[in-house]
This record gives C-alpha cells, structure tokens and sequence, in this order.
C-alpha cells in the first residue's frame, strides 16, 4: 500500500511539473495570439498585454499575407528548405553509411573532423561565403543559401545518422551480402528503411534551421524578391514604428510550416534521437 501511496504521489507530482511547464511554454504563444488580433490603436490606449481588445483585428492575417507580401517570402523558404532538407539528408545518411558500414581506414579522425563544423562560429564564414558567391554571381539566388546550408547541415545530420546506423546488427550487412546485394542496395533497401526514425529526426531539426536561418541570408540577399522568412520579417519594422499585430500575425502565420513538419514526423523524432545519443 506504500508503495502504492508513493507511486501515485510521484505521477501526481509529474504530471503537476509537466502541466507548467507545458503552460511556461503556452504563454508567449498565446501572447502573440493575442498581440495579432489587436490594432494599432489598441497599443495607444492602454490595452494590457493579456486583454482582449473590443475589436479583434483579423484583417491583420491578410494584411500580413499581401501587403507584407509574407506569400513570397515563405515560398522562398519552402523552395530552399524543400531542395536543401532532403539533399542534406541523403549527403548526411551516405557518410555515416560510410563511417559505420564500410571499413574505412581512420573513421573516427573524419567523423572527428566533421564534428569540428559544428564548433566553428557561424560569424567567422561569412566574409567568405559572400566573397566567394559574390566571385561566381550567385549571391541573390536561391544556390548560395542552397550550398551553404548543406555545409552547416552535414555534421548535425552526420552525428544523428552515425548514432543510428551503430545500433543496427551487422548481421544483416552480412545476410544481405550472401543475397547479392553491393554496397549500394544494402544502404538504400537495408539500413534505409530501418533508419525512418533518423531520418524523421533530421528532417525535422534541418528544417526547423533552414526555415528560421537569420545571418546566412541576411548576407548574401539583398533583393527583396529573394528574402526568405525571416528576413521578410524585417520588412514590418517602419522606419520609426512598428505595427505589432501586423508582425505578430505574420509570426503565426511563419510557424505553421514547421508545425505541420512536427506534426507528420513526431513519432519517430524520440526513437530518432534516442538512436543518435546511443551511437
């Protein structure tokens, strides 16, 4: 009966922390809910940051989509994002295929040595990506985002996929062999589908970075009808003002994308990352 008393007081406790933070984590959301639908004129006459105003300003959605032009800039996003995300994985999935199925001589000193991309400061590239891009005419378009995300992308989807593959048995590398498969079928019809949590996990955390990148792009796009969302973003800051609810609707309207990312793959980012940790 004790054991019992203290099982259900420890539940009762989780689910009490669970619940605020689950409420620490609602509260800025629904802030910015509640800062969309309000006017211009609502932040002048004393309407409290958690009150609801008399007129909810819906127009500020379609405000946000048309004279903001946030449609161009999340097209921009998804088309970088949908031609990055999948290449990212499979150049990511194909090196840790290498690393851990394949006797390569020093594996350890190059997946070591991927790792270290993911030490260096962003800041110390960018002069050189935009003279580099600025060399070959490709700053303001959608290549020098495309090659530089891939970069940054690699050793992250490198340590998750490496993880992932070590789990799996050798013994179906063997068994796969002894069926006439080469190096090629065995990653592609073998570890591949066993690897659906990874690369779900990947997917996610890749698209998640590509779609708020900030520094990169702020770089090399200069041409408005290339900006992608975050720096479309910018354009809702005035010269000396700022149209809160315009900006607050167009952050809402941002994050569907990346939620219905989450939503489609969620159930194999845990066992993706579980995987990652254990390799």
């Amino acid at each position: 009966m004790e054991k019992r008393k203290k099982n259900t007081g420890s539940k009762i406790a989780f689910y009490i922390l669970i619940t605020l933070f689950a409420i620490i984590w609602l509260i800025p959301i629904f802030t910015v809910f509640l800062t969309s639908i309000k006017s211009t004129q609502d932040f002048y006459t004393g309407v409290g940051l958690f009150e609801l105003p008399k007129h909810f300003q819906w127009s500020n959605f379609s405000n946000a989509w048309t004279t903001g032009r946030l449609g161009m800039y999340m097209k921009n996003g998804l088309i970088v994002c949908l031609l990055k995300v999948p290449l990212g994985i499979v150049c990511s999935s194909l090196l840790a295929f290498a690393l851990t199925r394949l006797s390569i001589p020093h594996s350890r000193a190059i997946f070591i040595f991927v790792l270290i991309g993911m030490m260096l400061p962003l800041q110390s590239v960018l002069i050189p990506l935009n003279i580099m891009f600025s060399r070959l005419n490709l700053t303001n378009t959608y290549f020098c985002l495309f090659f530089s995300y891939i970069g940054f992308g690699i050793p992250l989807g490198t340590l998750i996929f490496r993880g992932f593959f070590k789990g799996i048995p050798k013994e179906l590398d063997e068994a796969a062999y002894i069926d006439g498969c080469g190096n090629s079928k065995l990653y592609v019809k073998v570890i591949l589908p066993l690897a659906k949590p990874a690369i779900a996990t990947v997917f996610i955390i890749d698209f998640l970075n590509t779609w708020n990148e900030f520094m990169v792009q702020s770089v090399l796009i200069t041409d408005d009808a290339m900006k992608t969302v975050p720096n479309g973003l910018l354009s809702f800051f005035g010269e000396f003002t700022v149209d809160y609810g315009l900006l607050n609707a167009g952050v809402l309207i941002t994050i569907v994308p990346v939620l219905i990312v989450y939503l489609v793959f969620q159930k194999y980012f845990v066992n993706g990352m579980a995987g990652a940790v254990k390799g």
